[in-house]
């Protein structure tokens, strides 16, 4: 039986911990029958997208899905794409390979790994269309806002492996994140904020709207989205 848990190299500072949820029985069933196909894993150097997809296509990744429902939703509704999404939580994992297969979708892959790593090991200069990267740990505390993904260092490591022209697309429902995330993006001149100078976007219709965010809509609760251009 493999070992389930994620790959992640030494750090000083991790913008997430490993929580204990548990794992369900499918879950666990889902990495033995499934991991071979929708898995991907940082030794097996950069992806390829005729070997591990059998095509090449507009690339989108995302950083931290969660349970995945909504990433593959995305799959779904964009069969001509190709998605990679990558999370530490196994739970989540599971659950997504494992309705990717009862949904048969071809156009998704997964790494159980530290994105910082992943985009450093994985992913060559320029080969990316979209990143996206939802909901992410806000971090609510001062003194942990150093955990927080969306940093300028971060930006830093992701923007080589956009394409000239490709999206970074975030979203956020605690109101102090989505501050931080606009101050973080208006201080880099390579990414033009496609909402407006300072300003927040419309949601796009690529994401869907998940069921805790209409809920929470309809307790007034705000949802932000920032989604920015690299320009050369």
């Amino acid at each position: 039986m493999m070992e389930i848990k994620p790959e992640s190299r030494p750090k000083a500072v991790r913008s997430f911990v490993i929580r204990s949820g548990r794992m369900t029985d499918g879950q666990k069933a889902a990495f033995e029958k499934h991991w071979p196909l929708y898995g991907l894993e940082l030794n097996q150097g950069l992806l390829e997208q005729v070997r591990n997809f059998g095509r090449s296509s507009e690339l989108i990744v995302e950083i931290g899905f969660g349970m995945g429902d909504s990433l593959i939703q995305m799959c779904l509704n964009s069969p001509d794409a190709n998605f990679v999404g990558i999370e530490v939580h196994p739970p989540g994992v599971g659950r997504i390979i494992n309705r990717a297969a009862l949904e048969r979708v071809e156009n998704l892959r997964v790494y159980m790994a530290d994105a910082k790593d992943v985009l450093a090991e994985c992913f060559a200069d320029r080969s990316i269309d979209r990143i996206q990267i939802y909901f992410p740990d806000p971090w609510q505390k001062k003194k942990h806002h150093k955990r927080r993904l969306i940093q300028n260092e971060f930006l830093t490591a992701l923007q080589p492996k956009l394409k000239l022209g490709g999206i970074l697309h975030l979203a956020t429902d605690w109101g102090n994140y989505a501050e931080h995330m606009l101050g973080v993006m208006e201080s880099e001149p390579q990414f033009v904020n496609l909402g407006g100078a300072q300003q927040y976007s419309p949601r796009p219709s690529w994401r869907p709207e998940t069921k805790f965010e209409c809920r929470g809509r309809k307790l007034g609760h705000g949802v932000w989205d920032l989604i920015y251009k690299l320009t050369p």
